[in-house]
């Protein structure tokens, strides 16, 4: 089987996707999942993760995250989930693998395109049939930014809403339930695996621009339209979903 991707590019947003081992509903307690939260806090405060958004399901996460360029991603992940599973394993008695293979990034442009790849984060357990609305499901950095925390906070503020061009949080928050009631409203809610199974997704000058970047590991890799973006795929699928 084909590994994830996990070519960083520094100075871009990357939504991350990571499924539990054979998409077994690992995470299916609350308690699993809010250890999995505690070390996502743990990564922002020891390496400076920059943290957009996020949502932990009961068998896989998202993760959307900014790079400065410092390795922060990969040793977040290696953090959270080497940590998540030692700790599950220990508590239930448990050996062998927890996570499915590696974790697959995904590059997304900051402009609409990373307005869309929120809310498509924020309507998962929607999708899922588990919630009505997004606010259902309290692993999930839309709650979090709808019940701001005074300790432990894990999203970046200034940085989301700044790379979204809003001067404030109320602007923001604004616009970000403007999304969601739009995605809810025209009810077609459905997995678009562009946001999961690509290495990159934009305009077509950005999908070029990253093809390029990345074409030394992979020159197979081939920009294609779906659903009015350009997303970059390789050859061969590399997220098993």
């Amino acid at each position: 089987m084909a590994r994830a991707n996990r070519h960083f590019i520094a100075g871009q947003v990357w939504h991350i996707t990571q499924r539990c081992h054979q998409k077994h509903f690992l995470l299916r307690y609350q308690v699993d999942r809010r250890r999995w939260l505690y070390w996502l806090y743990q990564a922002r405060r020891r390496y400076g993760l920059s943290v957009l958004n996020y949502i932990v399901t009961s068998n896989h996460i998202h993760l959307l995250v900014h790079d400065h360029g410092n390795d922060s991603i990969s040793k977040a992940m290696q953090l959270i989930s080497g940590r998540t599973a030692q700790e599950f394993n220990k508590r239930h008695g448990r050996t062998g693998a927890f996570w499915e293979d590696r974790y697959h990034a995904t590059a997304v442009q900051t402009n609409e395109h990373l307005a869309r790849c929120l809310t498509y984060i924020d309507l998962n357990m929607v999708r899922a049939g588990e919630v009505s609305h997004p606010e259902e499901w309290s692993c999930s950095g839309y709650h979090e930014t709808k019940h701001p925390r005074r300790r432990g906070a894990r999203i970046d503020y200034e940085r989301v809403k700044g790379m979204l061009g809003f001067d404030c949080m109320k602007e923001f928050l604004k616009a970000r339930e403007a999304w969601i009631d739009a995605e809810l409203i025209r009810g077609q809610l459905k997995r678009e695996s562009l946001w999961t199974e690509s290495v990159a997704v934009g305009n077509l000058e950005y999908a070029l621009k990253m093809k390029r970047a990345m074409s030394f590991s992979n020159p197979g890799r081939r920009a294609t339209l779906e659903s009015g973006c350009y997303a970059v795929r390789e050859v061969e699928a590399y997220y098993c979903a």
